[in-house]
This record gives structure tokens, sequence and C-alpha cells, in this order.
């Protein structure tokens, strides 16, 4: 079959693609090797962090631009995607962590003229229901971050692509893209693909695709586990993140969410995040959650935020696919020199892109049919040499 685009990825990224191409006419289809709305990597659980707040102002200024795009979509799925709990960000202001610093993201936030509250540890104990912090601990809340709907996201984003014109081909695996002077021929589990361009938003599955090109992405796997515990009574607790000096053992940050707005009952999702003991493959992953790390957060939830019950109701774990190098935040753009012919594929692979979905999917739309997009994103190009690995 020959199309315009084929996108290799039914996930987020993928689906939000699909969209935005078919929107503007392009005949698209997608690929899912697990099927559409499966749990793994990017797609999994129920909510994601929304913020809009980064310590890098190019990636600040690409969740500013993200957040029209979301009230569109809202307005198209005819529901709320993006819930504004809050985002509060505390602990020791100068720590540089995986998720940034406090002190720095706060000056760019004035830069950018972006409002904030900024609060002691005794505000944060006493609006929120912390207990014993530190009592040089600070940070900030941005009354705009919150939640994220995950599943809401992934039927809406699923509908409208099909609605505009989509193909949305579950459980067919890209076995081979091949880009050559005049396209990109995709062979599959099923048959083989021809298309103008393709998009790969296949997350962990980039390299198995791209390494027979010559070429490799600086790709980390991380299996991060996740908890979830009772609370003991109603609260207004927003998004948290708390940033500490790392421990011998691991990086020592904690995160949580409030209780969802569209969901019943009184049960929060939190979760340590150590980029620890990284995976060979996604392969690897086994589904369940590193019972040291639970043990860990909960001590801490245990000493540090009592309106939580510290015994977990359930644990899991999810995939967490980052670039190798952490200052990177993503990998996105055409293959221009990566690979020969690069200039007919698209590629976004890793990192914690949930909050900007709808702006990766129009970015990769514009590059595939366009060449070029708006958005500022040339320093997360899959260029750079440390990237590409003959």
């Amino acid at each position: 079959m020959e199309y315009d685009i084929v996108v290799v990825g039914g996930g987020p990224t993928g689906l939000a693609t699909a969209w935005h191409t078919a929107a503007r006419g392009r005949r698209t289809l997608v690929l899912d090797r697990h099927g559409f709305f499966n749990e793994r990597a990017g797609s999994g659980g129920a909510e994601r962090h929304w913020r809009l707040q980064y310590t890098q102002e190019d990636l600040f200024r690409l969740t500013l631009e993200t957040l029209p795009l979301w009230r569109r979509l809202e307005e198209l799925a005819e529901r709320t995607l993006v819930h504004s709990t809050g985002s509060l960000w505390f602990g020791d202001i100068e720590v540089e962590t995986n998720e940034g610093q406090i002190a720095a993201t706060a000056r760019t936030m004035d830069r950018l003229d972006v409002p904030y509250e900024w609060l002691g540890a005794r505000d944060i104990e006493k609006r929120f229901g912390f207990a014993r912090l530190p009592a040089h601990y600070e940070g900030f809340l941005q009354p705009d971050g919150g939640t994220i709907d995950v599943r809401g996201t992934l039927a809406a984003l699923y509908r409208l692509a099909q609605e505009n014109g989509a193909i949305l081909s579950g459980g067919e695996r890209a076995l081979e893209v091949l880009p050559d002077a005049d396209g990109v021929t995709v062979r599959t589990d099923r048959g083989t693909h021809r298309a103008a361009k393709a998009v790969l938003a296949n997350g962990p599955g980039i390299n198995d695709l791209l390494a027979p090109l010559g070429a490799r992405l600086g790709i980390r796997l991380y299996e991060m586990a996740l908890v979830t515990l009772r609370r003991r009574a109603p609260d207004h607790l927003p998004f948290w993140f708390v940033f500490q000096q790392p421990a011998e053992q691991d990086t020592n940050l904690f995160y949580g969410f409030g209780h969802n707005p569209w969901s019943p009952g009184d049960l929060v999702r939190l979760g340590p995040d150590f980029e620890v003991d990284p995976l060979p493959d996604a392969d690897a992953a086994t589904g369940r959650a590193d019972p040291r790390h639970v043990r860990r957060l909960c001590s801490w939830v245990e000493r540090h935020l009592p309106v939580l019950d510290p015994h977990p109701v359930r644990t899991g774990s999810c995939l967490a696919v980052l670039p190798a190098d952490p200052a990177r935040q993503f990998h996105l753009g055409r293959a221009d020199g990566l690979v020969p012919h690069g200039e007919h594929l698209v590629l976004h692979s890793s990192g914690w892109g949930f909050k900007l979905v709808p702006l990766l999917g129009r970015i990769c739309a514009d590059l595939a049919i366009d060449g070029r997009t708006a958005s500022d994103i040339a320093r997360l190009a899959p260029t750079a040499p440390q990237e590409a690995q003959p």
C-alpha cells in the first residue's frame, strides 16, 4: 500500500502526529506492534504531570506553546484533559536533578513572566499536610500545573486521527524502514508499505529500526516503581516533586499526584524518581516494582506526608525511556545527516514528554509535510555526532 506518511508507533506522539497529518489531508498509516491503548512506556497509567516550568528556557517556551493545543484538543474531545491542580516543587533549591533546579527555574519563570508563589518549609507543611521538612527546604507552587488524563487523551487522539481518515493498524510490527531517494519503504510482519515520509515514534524500539541504517540514538531504559497509597482524609495536594541531595544508593527524589479529579475513591499515585540500574532492552522490564524503591518511598511518606497511609494498596512499574544525555531531554527532528536519505525520516524518542504531546504531534507533522517547523527544537535534533554510532 502507498501512503503519504507512515507513523511507526501508536502511542501518544504517534497518534497526535496522525491527527495532524490526516487533518492536513495526508494519507496516513499508523502501525503499533503492541496494539493501541497498551500500558507500555509513554502511555501507561492513568495520569501524567502537566507543568509549564522548565529550568531550560527553550523547553519552557515549548510548554507555553503547547497549552493552546491542549485547549483545542479538549474542545474537540468535549472533555477536560488537563486539570490545573497546581505543581509544587520544593526541597533543596540549589540541587541539580534530572527534573531541573528550583532556583534556576524560578529565575526562568521571572524572565517569562509566569506566575508562581514562593513557599518556605513551614508554609508547605501548613498548606499541604507535609511534616518535619528540613528548615532550609523552599520551593514554589505554579498554579497552572497539575494532572493530565492519559486515557482520555489517548482516546481523543485515536478518534480524531481516525475521523480525519488515518488508517490505524494495531498488532502490526515494523521490521525494517528503508529510506531512499524517492521516499521510504516500511516492511512489517504483515506486508510492505510505501510512503513519502516515515515518522518513527516507537519509543525504545527506535534503535531496532535505525541500527540497520548505521545509526543509534543515545537512549537509556529504566524500570521505575509506581506506588498507590490511600489518603487518610480529603486533602488538596497538588502534584509535588521533592528535590533532595542524592543518597549513596539512589537519587533520593520522590514525587506524587494529588487525587485525580476524574477518579472516585481515596487513592493517589506516587513514585521514586530513581534513574538507577538501566535495562539492556525493553523486554527486560518485569512489570514489578523494586521492593527496595517501594520501601524508600514509603519511609519518606511515613515521615513527611502523614495525610497518606504509607502502606501500599498496590505497586507496579513503568518503563522510562530517557536520553543518555540528561541535559538533552528529548530526541526530536529529521534524520538528515544521521542516515542516508534521512530527510525522509522524522524521529521522536525518549524523555518525559506527555505534557507536550499535542505539540510533538504538530512538530512531527510539520517536519514530515513541510520539512521544517516554527517551533524551536534545534537543541533536540537527533543528529549530534555523539548520538549517532555506526
